[in-house]
Order: structure tokens, then C-alpha cells, then sequence
């Protein structure tokens, strides 16, 4: 009997722990895959020519980042990988002293694992792993209503593959190839956690998939500080 196919969802299951996200996996690689953003925008040349709404409403310049390593990254609270808030909490008590910043940008774009309103996604990240770095309002990273700073960041970094090394990688593009085979070729973010790491000086030195081992980050901000 042949049991590749059981072990696969059973597989899928554990990745997307959510309850009753995981099966819009699909819906959310086509969503993703199908388009990328055709409006025209002024050329911007760093991170601090942008501005975020944060969870409150109000408008944050990123120019108050100014001098500081940033770490962008596009978060989620059902996610396989929504562990990852914990250890970004750690590096984050662990170099904010010497001038480092996480941007929390929560997208629900991938899975419809982000589903609650701002102030249940912060009150979630701040009971459950005690977060403390700043978290921005809801927001979409791809497509028509991706904010302005993703296409930035996209055009800046496309996407170069998930971590060999990563034990979940394989599931993941065989996720892809069944939605898009071509989806290797397109820069847009293709799940929650991927992270843009910008320098002193507001541009892009590195993007990294949410397969990335953390403490290999740390180590690429470490040589930024």
C-alpha cells in the first residue's frame, strides 16, 4: 500500500498548525504568484523615504530609524513558523543596545493565518512570547495592495531559495510547484516570516526566507552593528 500521500498531509498538517488555515495554502501560493504590483512609484533609494501606519493608526516615518540595523519581517500568528516571534524577541533584548530595531509587519496574506484585528495581534505576541519591538498595522505584502516599502524591499532582494538545510523546505516547494511551477522566478514573498535586513544607512544588504536558521541572522546583524 502506498503511503507517501498520508505522510504528505500528515506532513502539511504540521507546518500549517493553525486550525482551518492550512487547507488555503493553494489560494494563498496562486494569490501571491499571479501578479506583481504594475503601478508606477517615485524612485526611492533607501528604507527611510517610507512610512508604515503603525498599530494605533498613526503614521510612522522611517526615517526615525535613522543610523539603525533594521530587521523587516512580515509576521503571522497561525503559522509553522509563528515560534520564530520567540527567539526574534531574544536577538532583539539581546542588540537593541547597540542600535538594532525589529519592524513587525503583520500580513494575512498567506493562509489567512493572521486573522485577528491589530490589537489582538499585539495583545497574542505580547502574552505569548512577550514581545517588546515595534509592530505596525496589518498590511499586505504582494499584489495590488502591497504596501509601497514591499515593493522596495522586493525590488531590492527577489527571492533566491529556501534553506537546503531547512527540514521543511522540500514540503514547501512541493507546496509551489503544485500552484505555480514558475513561481521560483517571481520576487514576490512567498510565506509569513521572510525578513529583509537593511543598514546604518537605510539600504538592503540581505533578505532571508522564513527557512533561514535564526542564529545565522543574528550573525549577519552582528557584523552590521
Amino acid at each position: 500500500m502506498n503511503t507517501r500521500p498520508t505522510l504528505f498531509i500528515t506532513a502539511l498538517a504540521l507546518l500549517f498548525s493553525s486550525v482551518g488555515t492550512g487547507c488555503l495554502y493553494t489560494e494563498a501560493f496562486t494569490q501571491q504568484t499571479k501578479f506583481m504590483n504594475p503601478k508606477k512609484q517615485k524612485k526611492m533609494t533607501t528604507v527611510y523615504d517610507f512610512k508604515l501606519t503603525d498599530k494605533k493608526g498613526n503614521e510612522v516615518s522611517l526615517s526615525q530609524y535613522r543610523g539603525k540595523v533594521l530587521l523587516i519581517v512580515n509576521t503571522a500568528t497561525g503559522c509553522g513558523f509563528t515560534p520564530q516571534y520567540e527567539d526574534l524577541e531574544a536577538m532583539y533584548k539581546r542588540l537593541k543596545g547597540e542600535g538594532f530595531e525589529i519592524l513587525d509587519i503583520p500580513c494575512n496574506q498567506f493562509g489567512n493565518q493572521t486573522p485577528g484585528t491589530d490589537e489582538e495581534i499585539s495583545q497574542f505576541c505580547q502574552v505569548k512570547f512577550g514581545t517588546d519591538f515595534p509592530q505596525f498595522k496589518k498590511s499586505e505584502v504582494n499584489g495590488p495592495g502591497e504596501l509601497p516599502l514591499y515593493t522596495w524591499l522586493k525590488s531590492q532582494k527577489g527571492f533566491e531559495g529556501f534553506d537546503a538545510d531547512n527540514k521543511l523546505t522540500p514540503l514547501l516547494e512541493q507546496m509551489f510547484d503544485k500552484a505555480n511551477p514558475d513561481w521560483r522566478n517571481s520576487s514576490n514573498i512567498k510565506w509569513n516570516f521572510t525578513k529583509f535586513l537593511i543598514d546604518r544607512t537605510g539600504n538592503v544588504v540581505a533578505r532571508f526566507e522564513p527557512t533561514r536558521d535564526l542564529s545565522k541572522i543574528e550573525a549577519s546583524v552582528k557584523e552590521l552593528l
